[in-house]
């Protein structure tokens, strides 16, 4: 028996490859403005979260108020690079197609966004509807509510969920909703040897590969699959 009901994933940066192609457009695109950021700024301030939360970051931080067409820009941009660029993350069609618990998808990104990345994948098929994003819910990572929201539209206990993320932000966010949160370290724009993370921002545990996942977690594995 499984001591989790729920498994929610992060789409960007666990499901799929996307976090250092995201990162490196946006610094290319607000260089176009003169503001000159580096890809470890990005990481540690925008990574996990939605774009009204960055562009105000960016207004906050910079003084910088983005014109009204910067987030079309880049979006269309970032799609683009996306068509050629984009790749799943290593063993997660394995998991995804033998995880024996209901499942999600939680995502500070645009529904559009994440709708084209999962079908660029192949990845759309397995999950199908079951996508959450912060255009749902009134405050997005790092608040608990697209959790929790996600939580309760699968019908599960948030004590008996388990949240896969990469970004600190996605971290405390599972961590306030009371889940259990893993750390993926998988993904190009971190790895093995990213750094231990802040008091309020720890997992529960580290996750480096997804070829791992049921090695940890046994009782997620379908019953219908081989051991």
């Amino acid at each position: 028996m499984s001591e989790f009901d729920l498994v929610i994933f992060d789409c960007d940066g666990v499901l799929i490859d996307s976090e250092i192609i995201s990162a490196r457009m946006l610094v290319t695109e607000l260089a176009r403005l003169g503001l000159a950021i580096d890809l470890p700024y990005v990481e540690r301030n925008f990574l996990g979260r939605s774009y009204p939360v960055v562009m105000e970051t960016i207004r906050r931080e910079f003084g910088l108020d983005l014109p009204p067409d910067f987030e079309a820009r880049y979006r269309e941009a970032l799609l683009a690079a996306f068509q050629t660029e984009l790749k799943i993350v290593p063993h997660v069609q394995e998991v995804l197609a033998g995880i024996g618990l209901p499942f999600c998808v939680a995502t500070s990104s645009s529904p559009r966004r994440v709708d084209i990345s999962l079908a660029l994948v192949g990845l759309a098929p397995l999950i199908g509807d079951r996508v959450f994003t912060s255009t749902m819910v009134a405050r997005g990572k790092p608040a608990p509510d697209l959790f929790l929201y996600a939580a309760a539209q699968m019908g599960a206990d948030p004590a008996r969920t388990l949240v896969i993320e990469d970004s600190l932000t996605g971290i405390r966010a599972g961590l306030a909703a009371g889940m259990t949160v893993w750390r993926f370290v998988g993904g190009s724009h971190l790895g093995a040897e990213t750094p231990d993370e802040p008091e309020d921002a720890r997992p529960h545990r580290r996750l480096v590969s997804f070829a791992d996942f049921f090695q940890i977690a046994p009782g997620l594995k379908s019953a219908r699959q081989p051991a």
